[in-house]
């Protein structure tokens, strides 16, 4: 990865949105992505569960390319490799993927390198390691395929003090639900379903951003 310009300069975890094409055609994913890029989602994370890695790489940059026209920072979930083929901004690691650390040695000092953490144990390890942001949860449950384990509040908070990089809550997150968050510390909110379903992505974005940057700490 040759960007002489510090993706990590760029990280805003505001409004993060990660994807799930599972509700869509690629037109309406495409369409969806777009118009949450419009709304003013701050940062994108492409993840993909069940394409293999040729399939995974074709579609991220294709997104890239939408991110990009927004000036948004594209990462990729769990893939390290697509991350890399696609010129990507960085990575999300859960805590069954690849280290923070090795992730780190392999995208270098400028990409970003985010991190699932759910203990206190865990983010401190993750900052240590190199991550440059937190995604804690699951807060609410979720209807994502992805395995989930509830967080308390108090355990996000706890989080959002013990270490000095931004957190940002996740799980079944919405507008109408994400004032549990008031006072945790949080840098931002990670949404998933609340806009890859919604019928007004756009003006979803718009109202989740507004609620966002209240709730920042």
């Amino acid at each position: 990865m040759n960007g002489t310009v510090s993706e990590r300069a760029r990280l805003d975890t505001t409004l993060y949105l990660v994807t799930d094409s599972s509700y869509h055609t690629e037109e309406s994913f495409f369409r969806t992505v777009e118009a949450a890029l419009q709304g003013g989602v701050t940062l994108l994370q492409l993840r993909e569960k069940d394409k293999s890695a040729r399939e995974y790489m074709e579609l991220a940059g294709k997104v890239k390319k939408i991110a990009d026209r927004y000036g948004v920072p594209l990462l990729i979930d769990d893939r390290v490799d697509v991350a890399a083929a696609v010129d990507a901004a960085g990575v999300h690691v859960g805590q069954s993927d690849i280290p923070v650390a090795a992730a780190r040695k392999i995208l270098g000092p400028d990409r970003i390198v985010g991190a699932t953490a759910k203990t206190v144990e865990q983010a401190r390890e993750a900052w240590e390691q190199g991550a440059d942001y937190l995604g804690v949860g699951a807060i609410y449950p979720t209807t994502t395929k992805v395995k989930t384990i509830l967080t308390k509040v108090s355990t996000l908070k706890e989080i959002c003090e013990t270490v000095p990089i931004p957190v940002n809550a996740i799980g079944g997150l919405n507008a109408g639900n994400v004032d549990v968050l008031d006072g945790a510390g949080i840098a931002g909110i990670c949404v998933v379903s609340a806009i890859m379903k919604a019928e007004d992505p756009r003006g979803t974005a718009e109202v989740l951003k507004k609620l966002a940057e209240k709730l920042k700490g």
